[in-house]
């Protein structure tokens, strides 16, 4: 009867959800969202995106980067790239920016999951960092002066802000049914015992590489769209760490390994960074208390800790058997 009333009560959420879907896009096509709060939506969307892959790494797979910033920037010196040289459309810088970042990932993995905890966040870290000299260095792309994005004609904030919410809606529905599968089960293994789940038949490389690939083809495509809104990219910037802590602090507060943590984490970070904002010598110090005051008092986060005191799961993974 309890999983009756709950699998209900999801049903009930999803077609809300669905609805205030609907009305966001329709609103934003007619041009009914003030530009200011369509910014600060755009920029929840994407940092959505980022800390569901990143959830999905860490919190499934027990696979902690710190080196998110290598697909972002990556990706956003391809559509600089793509647009100045070749005035290609942002659909094409879209496509190779995601497949280059995969394509990184992929060669990464080869090397780097030989290494595990500690070892391999660093090493995501120091990859992120030779990049960022590489292209700080590189004359084809400007060195560290940076690019400016040339499409022709500009997308309105009104089309990056649909591409935005539109990547947030895949990258969580794929990490879910991801999740959902037989495939999702044996990464909820690794994350808890990596040596046991491989003893029981779960291939720990090919999990991780699914897992890896997908997080960086999403943040990949979710750096296009940053800077495709932005206008221009530095090496500073695109390569910065803060891509990374950003990401983490949106998982941490939000809930890891929960589906919707990631999405409560963004809608909190963002709404506090715009406070923040007037504040720029103190707001990382600040954010950084908060952090701490959640880890402490909210271990699990906010969705994870509401989850468990009232014994409900949003966009719950489990899978029951048949009554």
């Amino acid at each position: 009867m309890k999983r009756h009333q709950t699998g209900l009560l999801n049903q009930a959420l999803l077609i809300v959800v669905i609805v205030v879907l609907a009305v966001l896009y329709l609103c934003a096509a007619l041009g009914l969202i003030d530009s200011n709060v369509m910014r600060i939506m755009l920029s929840m969307c994407l940092y959505c995106a980022m800390g569901t892959m990143w959830n999905l790494m860490s919190g499934h797979c027990g696979l902690t980067s710190l080196g998110q910033q290598s697909f972002v920037g990556l990706a956003g010196y391809t559509l600089a790239v793509m647009t100045t040289y070749y005035s290609l459309p942002y659909g094409a810088a879209i496509i190779v920016g995601g497949i280059l970042s995969a394509l990184l990932a992929l060669g990464l993995s080869l090397v780097f999951f030989r290494m595990r905890g500690m070892y391999f966040a660093v090493a995501t870290w120091i990859t992120a960092e030779a990049l960022k000299t590489i292209f700080t260095s590189w004359g084809f792309v400007k060195k560290g002066a940076g690019m400016t994005v040339k499409l022709r004609p500009y997308p309105t904030t009104m089309e990056i802000f649909i591409l935005a919410l539109t990547l947030a809606i895949v990258a969580t529905l794929v990490v879910h049914f991801l999740l959902k599968s037989r495939t999702g089960l044996g990464l909820s293994a690794m994350g808890n015992d990596a040596d046991a789940a491989s003893s029981v038949g779960v291939n720990i490389f090919k999990s991780k590489l699914v897992c890896f690939v997908l997080a960086g083809f999403f943040t990949g495509i979710a750096g296009v769209i940053f800077y495709m809104n932005k206008g221009s990219i530095f090496p500073t910037g695109g390569f910065s760490i803060e891509w990374t802590v950003s990401i983490v602090f949106i998982v941490i507060i939000g809930g890891v390994g929960t589906s919707v943590g990631p999405i409560v984490g963004s809608i909190i970070y963002v709404l506090l960074s715009e406070f923040l904002s007037k504040y720029p010598g103190w707001s990382n110090i600040i954010l950084g208390i908060i952090a701490i005051v959640v880890i402490v008092v909210m271990p699990d986060g906010i969705v994870g800790t509401l989850q468990k005191k009232f014994h409900f799961e949003i966009m719950s993974l489990r899978r029951h058997a048949p009554e």
